[in-house]
């Protein structure tokens, strides 16, 4: 069965369906493929956008052929900085504040003759409302994966038992393949109860008179902080349920 109805003009997404890639897939697929030229067609999924040229609440209007109806997260390819091509450190400043990352990176696996091999790395940024030190945190937040070049060595390999790096890998840094999402409470959006107040406002974006030029303002969701958000950034955490809802989501 066909995933596009093609009873319109354009076509749309089936209802249930979803692009929901794996970190590995985002990385030995998309992010390999845009970086080796072999499938020009990626770009219909995952476009290339200057993430750092528009504040997030902007960017799910740019988003690939499956991304516009997701109201949880986004995916773009973004281009290296010219200043990072002479040696220099990222801008990662929007008009209205800056991403932040968070953390220590992390790598990114895949299994290959039955071993774990890292083919990619990931770091996690946060927005900020305003300029730094005295930034004002929001909800939104951005993975940024970058593979990993193996054309001058052998794959480090890791196992349960020890790691083990058989080589010392470089970063591919003309592109990177970035996911941009906002904090959730629950893992995923068909996990959720109803709230009072629509989701999509968590991903509105402003617009002025149908211009095209980003907005300085966030949408009010994004304003709105909440300190369990920060320990489910990633959607791992529990849905936060009392027993009281619990009980009447079964029994009533």
């Amino acid at each position: 069965m066909d995933i596009i109805d093609d009873d319109d003009e354009v076509g749309t997404i089936l209802p249930g369906y979803r692009f929901y890639p794996t970190q590995e897939e985002l990385v030995s697929f998309y992010l390999q493929n845009k970086l080796n030229g072999t499938r020009p067609d990626v770009h219909t999924v995952i476009p290339v956008v200057n993430i750092y040229d528009h504040n997030p609440w902007d960017l799910p209007k740019f988003g690939g052929e499956f991304s516009p109806a997701d109201g949880e997260q986004w995916f773009f390819f973004s281009p290296r900085q010219e200043r990072e091509y002479r040696g220099g450190r990222p801008n990662r400043m929007t008009n209205a504040g800056y991403w932040k990352a968070t953390g220590s990176p992390s790598n990114v696996y895949s299994i290959i003759n039955n071993c774990s091999v890292i083919i990619g790395m990931k770091r996690t940024m946060v927005f900020y409302l305003g300029r730094a030190p005295n930034g004002t945190k929001t909800t939104w937040k951005m993975n940024e994966y970058k593979a990993v070049d193996y054309s001058n060595c052998e794959p480090s390999i890791h196992n349960s038992s020890s790691s083990t790096n058989v080589a010392d890998p470089q970063l591919r840094e003309e592109v990177s393949l970035c996911r941009i999402y906002t904090g959730s409470r629950s893992i995923r959006a068909f996990d959720r109860r109803p709230t009072s107040e629509p989701a999509a406002e968590a991903v509105h974006h402003h617009s002025s008179g149908g211009s095209s030029s980003s907005s300085s303002s966030p949408p009010a969701a994004a304003q709105n902080i909440n300190t369990a958000t920060d320990q489910n950034s990633e959607g791992g955490g529990e849905p936060c349920w009392d027993a009281d809802q619990l009980f009447n989501w079964f029994f009533t």
